[in-house]
Parts: structure tokens; sequence; C-alpha cells
């Protein structure tokens, strides 16, 4: 079977997002194996500065619109012609969806629209991902492992916006691109993502960073809720592989997939932070209990699907995936070193441990 470093060289790939957090790390480890990258940003944008610190507007070709413009969006379309999409574009914050519901779901659901239309128009497209989020489910807050056919619901704005945009999905799915077009169409489910270089406010890592470089207390909202924590290259290295397989077999594997950690693998905020402050070298913890946004308590996914038929598994435990993400920021604050080689030799490092090198 065909490399997958070798799949990706010289391919046209789209990245919707590609100034955020997840869209930096997507186009770096695209660059890095010889696609020809554009991309899709939106202004402001709390992580562009990861984006800017990597040098991608050098590296990528950048187009600055809203996804909401639908004209915008299939002008740039029709100019780079990729045959890959990975539709990252979103409010990506429960937090932010509270303050902003009306533009949290018009952001996600008219974005996630707009790439299905323009998908659907054109023929030089063949296989797009769209990233949505593990919140996309109904949580019954009991612990267990969610499966792709499980009900899909949220009862905060931003869940809501993404349980709408899989049900979307898939409508276009089964009534455009069964019979119609040779395209896969696949929605990819993940959470609790960290790594280096995210700086969104009202999330774990990125709050806990702003403390330890100013040697600052972390306050921590609820220090016993559990999480599937697990390194930014996990579930990319899952959308990689699933965009291929469904660029080959669109029928085979069009569909929803779940890309979450190993089993038993569930850590509370505490663990973490306490594992940040061990890597750090230093650091302290309070708690502040005066949260007033409904936050999910426990939500697993399961990744049995992926495993078997992707043959997907996570990587790195995930002590081993805050340690990375923690040397990141170390690397690039305390020892200055250049961002965009840090997040390169972490992503070469990763490709070695999958002998994707």
């Amino acid at each position: 079977m065909e490399k997958i470093t070798n799949f990706y060289k010289n391919k046209i790939v789209f990245v919707t997002g590609a100034t955020g957090f997840k869209g930096s790390w997507l186009c770096c480890w695209l660059l890095h194996m010889g696609a020809k990258v554009y991309g899709s940003g939106y202004s402001p944008n709390q992580n562009k500065n990861l984006f800017y610190k990597l040098k991608l507007q050098k590296k990528i070709k950048l187009g600055i619109f809203d996804i909401r413009d639908k004209s915008k969006l299939d002008n740039f379309v029709v100019k780079s012609k990729p045959s890959i999409i990975f539709h990252l574009a979103a409010q990506p914050l429960i937090f932010e969806s509270y303050l902003k519901p009306h533009e949290t779901i018009d952001i996600n659901v008219k974005g996630t629209l707009n790439v299905l239309e323009v998908s659907k128009k054109f023929n030089f497209i063949k296989s797009v991902v769209f990233i949505t989020s593990d919140k996309c489910y109904e949580n019954v807050g009991k612990a267990r492992r969610y499966k792709e056919d499980d009900v899909l619901g949220g009862i905060d704005p931003y869940s809501a916006s993404k349980s709408a945009s899989e049900l979307i999905i898939r409508a276009y799915r089964e009534s455009f691109f069964q019979k119609n077009r040779i395209c896969g169409i696949s929605s990819a489910r993940a959470g609790n993502v960290i790594g280096g270089g995210d700086w969104s406010g009202n999330r774990l890592i990125p709050d806990c960073i702003r403390s330890l470089l100013k040697n600052k207390v972390i306050f921590l909202r609820q220090p016993n809720f559990n999480r599937p924590w697990q390194h930014v290259l996990e579930p990319l290295k899952g959308y990689l592989i699933l965009a291929k397989k469904q660029f080959l077999s669109p029928k085979k594997y069009s569909d929803a997939w779940n890309f979450g950690t190993k089993n038993n693998s569930v850590k509370s905020v505490k663990e973490i932070v306490n594992y940040m402050i061990a890597f750090w070298g230093s650091g302290k913890i309070k708690v502040n209990t005066k949260n007033k946004f409904y936050e999910q308590k426990n939500l697993q996914l399961d990744i049995n699907k992926a495993k078997n038929r992707l043959k997907w598994l996570p990587t790195y435990s995930v002590k081993e995936g805050v340690k990375i993400t923690t040397e990141w920021y170390l690397q690039v604050f305390k020892n200055k070193k250049d961002p965009y080689r840090v997040t390169n030799k972490q992503i070469i490092d990763y490709m070695n441990e999958n002998n994707w090198s």
C-alpha cells in the first residue's frame, strides 16, 4: 500500500480554519509531507499568533475571509482546485458559545453547509473531512464510551451547533454523494485536544501556561472533572488517514468517525496540571469554584471503529501528551527556540514513532 507521506506529496489540500490551533499544526504536517497547502482564516482569531509565529503565511497560500461567505469560499476553491479539504473553521469554545450563541451556531452550521455545497459543486474535490467534536453526542452523564451511532444532542450552544452540523453532513452524504458524486464525505469527532501553541481563553493548558509564564497561581474551576486528554497529533493522524482512505475508496470510508483516547486513559484536571507543574519545574494550584456555566463531566469516545477499519490508534499516553505539550512552551518561551522548528521536530518525532517517515 502507498505510504501516507507519498500519497500527500504534491496533493492540493485546502484547510479551512488554517489560522487556528489545530489548523496550524495540520498545515505544518501537510507541508512536511510535501503537499501544496491552501488555507482560509478569519480575523480576529485568538490562535492566529501560533499561525504567524510559525510563519505559515509565507509557506501556504492563505485567504482571509469568513467561512459563512459562500461566494468568497467558492472563488477561493475555484482558484486553488483542491482534491482534499479539511474543514476546521469554527467557533470552538463552549464558554464563548454562552456569550455569543447566535454567532457560534451561525459559524459552525453555516460554515459546514457552505463547505458541503462547494464540495457538491466541483468534481475536482475527491475527499472532504469535516472536523466536528465529541460534544456532538447527547451526554447521558454516565461513564461509558460513545459510539458513532449513539444519539446526537447537546444542551449548550456549542454542542448543539456540532450535533446540528453532524446531521447536515449525514443528510448531504446520503442525498448527494452516494450515487451522484465520487467524493468521500466524513465527519471526525474528537475533543480535549492539547498541544503547543494553543492560546484560547478558558482552556486548561493555555490558562496554565499563562500563569506559569508569569509565576502566578493556577486557578482551577473543576479540579476533579475527568477528561480524555489527547495530544493534537493524535486526531490529526486520524484525519490524514481518513482523508487518504476515502479519497481512494469514497463509498467504503465515507462515514462518522471517533478519534479518542485508549481505554483507561482519562485523567482529572488536577492530575493534568500537576503533570505540567512537574515538567515545567514550578507552579502552584488553587481552586476557583465561581463557575456559572455548564460543563460536561464525563465524555469518552469508543474508538473501535477507527481502530479496526482505519487501522488508527493513539500513540501517546496522556502523560506523554502533556509532557510534549509543556516542552513546546518551554522550548519556545524559555529557551527562545524557533517555534516552527520546535513544531516540526515534534511532528517528525511522532512520524518516526508511527513509521511514517
